[in-house]
């Protein structure tokens, strides 16, 4: 292999054969005893992993050891870009109800029992659709940056060797139009299935709010939009799970999107269920932990809430109100940000620890890994 695609400054060979990290024979080259056998010495463990084919253990181990050790940089990136995007996000509802306030309030106060008009919703849908559609890209932008991050900060957590928040930065920062490009384009896969579903919803209804006020015509448009997604969502998957060490791939060996995702493919092949399964796992896990916090913080605000009016008076104002809620606005924010750290990091330091599992295991990287960690290799 190329010295260029290791990613970690050199070329490891090919296999378990001699000169290989197990030595040569079946059980390696080490002293044999009295009628047996010595076994080989564990692998070498410079940092968060042993430099040898991982088990579920060692890369969910190596994953929090990982977040332990390099959490501060991890969750500074993740605040900066999060941050950035929310900050983007209250610009655009800024602007938006600068916009279209009058028809909002027209809107509101259309008197009980009477429909506002299309020509007074349809402003206000619009709006409202570009500010969502804005606020898809912002996320998607600063998960792209995370993912970008998490390879680098992996590369030094494998090796045992620190880094700052500005080395991760400025990697993440370079790697992420790659990584972006990588995101759109599997995003792309998963978001079919989705896709029909909610087209067939939507289709409906708008035909029910805009025609003779029957769905009966077009109620088949659900079951279809359900049955195409049902279809779709197993390729999906499969697709996927090819792809997904892709940005480990694009930061790591410097590749482009699509280069990254084929070497994504051939990566996984022969290894497609154990890959899928761990991920699995991974995102499972990440989405537990994000349910414990967002119900821990709405126990919160539901406690507090009961002690709100007893602080306000009896007509209280629009500034004695935000500044009543203004605590657990801010409370829920700061929950909100580390839900998305640990929903977008946790699975994504698995996915990269399960990028150099592969390597170890189809190419040997793991001489090369020792080498550049200043490791006496495994014999």
């Amino acid at each position: 292999m190329a010295q260029g695609t290791t990613g970690w400054g050199g070329g490891g060979g090919h296999g378990n054969g001699p000169g290989g990290p197990y030595g040569n024979g079946p059980y390696g080259n080490g002293p044999y005893g009295w009628g047996g056998w010595t076994p080989p010495p564990p692998p070498p463990k410079p940092g968060v992993i042993p430099l040898g084919p991982l088990s579920l253990g060692d890369i969910l181990g190596g994953t929090f050891a990982t977040l332990g050790r390099y959490w501060k940089k991890l969750f500074g990136v993740a605040a900066a870009v999060y941050g950035a995007a929310m900050a983007a996000v209250a610009i655009a509802l800024t602007v938006a109800y600068i916009t279209v306030g009058n028809q909002l309030r027209e809107v509101l106060d259309t008197p009980h029992g009477v429909d506002p008009s299309w020509a007074e919703i349809r402003p206000l849908l619009i709006a409202f659709g570009c500010v969502w559609l804005f606020g898809m890209v912002m996320l998607l932008a600063a998960n792209a940056v995370v993912q970008a991050a998490c390879p680098s900060v992996v590369q030094s957590a494998v090796l045992g060797r620190p880094t700052t928040f500005g080395a991760v930065w400025r990697r993440a920062v370079a790697r992420f139009p790659a990584v972006l490009g990588v995101v759109v384009l599997s995003g792309l896969i998963v978001v079919l299935p989705v896709i029909l579903l909610v087209l067939g919803f939507t289709a409906t209804l708008i035909s029910y709010l805009t025609m003779d006020g029957s769905p009966a015509n077009l109620v088949w448009l659900i079951p279809l939009g359900f049955l195409g997604a049902l279809a779709i969502t197993p390729p999906a998957v499969w697709l996927w799970v090819r792809l997904s060490l892709a940005p480990a791939v694009a930061v790591i060996e410097s590749r482009g999107p699509l280069a990254s995702l084929r070497r994504s493919a051939a990566l996984v092949r022969g290894a497609w269920w154990r890959i899928y399964g761990i991920s699995l796992l991974a995102f499972a896990m990440a989405s537990i932990a994000g349910v414990v916090i967002q119900e821990l913080v709405s126990g919160l605000t539901a406690f507090g809430s009961l002690l709100t009016p007893s602080t306000l008076s009896g007509d209280p104002t629009a500034g004695q109100i935000l500044v009543a809620v203004s605590g657990y606005l801010v409370l829920f924010m700061i929950a909100q940000l580390v839900m998305q750290f640990i929903t977008t990091t946790f699975p994504q330091l698995v996915l990269n620890l399960l990028y150099v599992d592969q390597r170890i295991r189809t190419e040997n990287l793991a001489p090369t890994l020792a080498e550049a960690a200043g490791t006496p290799p495994h014999h």
